[in-house]
Formats: structure tokens, C-alpha cells, sequence
């Protein structure tokens, strides 16, 4: 009896252990983004250019025919995109990190490999979350809304947006050894899913190279997930939505599973051969 105690004792102490490594590196993450005034004035400024420039030219030239509101369907994808493509985006900085020696620091201490690479998603997440915020500000500037209950479904889904793209970024991470080569790698990766996920170009039409490549990208699945949640229960929803909101649910489940395996593998790996 004794034993087993012991070892459930211990089995609390390590989850303890990830759970508090997790929240600290998160904290890190998140308190060297508020000390840089840069990186906030950033998260706000290109949704004002993604959302306001990009997205309003398409809302002036293509809106017409599409049989739902086209404004409403913008604001929740590029909501989505800046929560994915800015957590994505700041899982560089773990390439950085390697040049302070700090990956090795947090490799040698008693914690497992996943727990580093979660909390780093986390403390990405918070850029993702201003830019999120920002991207609501320019959508409420140019006339388009989301009830209070629709902001918070998307607000309590965030996590998981933002889990899938900072998992999908650590195959780039572990793959590559130069800041510079990450960064442009990580932007080969957003940008193509902007624009073949239905962030702001509707899918329901895609054939061919197209329709795989679509449907091969993590953001198809999260960008569908949270349309289903927005127009649940509304006429619009056959013509927005693509699949059953559990089969999207399932779908970013496992890709980011094997994107977090593989990735955290590929990070570890090349670390240990420096």
C-alpha cells in the first residue's frame, strides 16, 4: 500500500512539475512580448493591413453572388489566420533562443520535451491574441460584428487554434538552425493556408491540386471548426461550412498530434547534435 501511494505521490509531482514548467515558460514568453513595445504595435498593425487592405479589396470586388455575407465570413477567418499565423510566426523565436544557449538549459532540466514546446506555444499565443483583438477593432472600424456569444466561442477555441499552428511550426524549428531560414520558412508555410484554407477565398469549389493541397492544411480544419460554431443555427451555414464540426474537431486533433510528435522529435534531435 505503501508502494502505491508512493508511486501515485510521485505521479502528482511530475505532472505538477510539467504543468508549472509549461505556465513558466509561457510566462516568459508572453512577459519579453509586453517589454517589447514593437511586437505589440506589430500583433495590431497587420491585421490593419491583412483585414483593412487585403481583405476590404476582396470584400469590395468578390462579395457579390456568394449567397452568404461575405464581411461576417472575412472577420472570422482572418481571425482565425492571426491566431494561427502569429503563434506559428512567434515559435521562431526558439531558434533564437538557441544562440543564449537557453534551449539547452531547458533540455537538461527535469521537465520532458513536450512541456518546453507547449509552454512556447503558449507564450506565442499571446501575440496571436492581440493580433486577434486587433483584427476584431478593424472588422467593428468597417461595419462588420460578431455577437458576445460568437467572440466567445472563438475566444474559448483560440487555444486550440493556436496550439495547431505553433505545432505545425516545430517541423520548421527542427529542421532548420538559422533565424533568418526560419522565418522565411515559417512564412512558406502561413501564407500558402491564408489563402488555399478559406481564410478569406471560399473552397467549396476547389478541384485538383488545389482541393489536396486544402485539405492537407491544418488551418482548412480550425477555420471550419469555428464557422460551424458563428453560424450554427443559421440559413447560411450549408454554404459556409464544409464539414461536421466533429470530423474538423478530429482532424486537428491528429494532425497536431503527429505535428507535435514529429516536430518536438526534430527540435530535440537537433539539439542534441550541436
Amino acid at each position: 500500500m505503501n508502494e502505491i501511494a508512493l508511486t501515485k505521490e510521485k505521479g502528482k509531482s511530475r505532472i505538477g512539475r510539467e504543468i508549472n514548467a509549461i505556465i513558466t515558460i509561457a510566462l516568459r514568453d508572453i512577459t519579453l512580448s509586453v517589454r517589447s513595445p514593437g511586437t505589440i504595435i506589430m500583433s495590431l498593425a497587420m491585421p490593419l493591413v491583412m483585414m483593412g487592405m487585403l481583405g476590404g479589396s476582396l470584400l469590395q470586388n468578390m462579395a457579390g453572388g456568394l449567397g452568404f455575407d461575405y464581411s461576417k465570413y472575412m472577420m472570422v477567418g482572418m481571425m482565425v489566420n492571426m491566431l494561427f499565423m502569429v503563434t506559428t510566426t512567434g515559435m521562431v523565436s526558439l531558434v533564437e533562443d538557441r544562440t543564449t544557449d537557453f534551449t539547452q538549459e531547458m533540455l537538461i532540466s527535469p521537465i520532458s520535451r513536450y512541456a518546453i514546446v507547449i509552454g512556447k506555444i503558449f507564450g506565442s499565443s499571446f501575440s496571436a491574441i492581440v493580433s486577434m483583438a486587433g483584427t476584431l477593432i478593424v472588422g467593428i472600424i468597417m461595419g462588420i460584428t460578431l455577437s458576445p456569444g460568437q467572440l466567445l466561442m472563438i475566444l474559448l477555441l483560440s487555444p486550440l487554434m493556436c496550439l495547431s499552428g505553433g505545432a505545425l511550426a516545430m517541423i520548421i524549428i527542427g529542421l532548420v538552425k538559422s533565424n533568418k531560414t526560419a522565418n522565411i520558412a515559417v512564412m512558406l508555410i502561413t501564407m500558402p493556408q491564408m489563402f488555399l484554407s478559406g481564410a478569406l477565398i471560399p473552397i467549396n469549389n476547389s478541384s485538383g491540386i488545389l482541393y489536396v493541397l486544402s485539405h492537407a492544411m491544418p488551418m482548412t480544419y480550425c477555420l471550419d471548426l469555428v464557422r460551424a460554431v458563428v453560424y450554427a443555427g443559421t440559413a447560411e451555414y450549408g454554404s459556409v461550412v464544409l464539414f461536421n464540426p466533429v470530423v474538423n474537431f478530429i482532424a486537428i486533433a491528429t494532425l497536431t498530434v503527429i505535428c507535435l510528435i514529429i516536430g518536438t522529435f526534430l527540435f530535440t534531435r537537433s539539439e542534441k547534435s550541436r
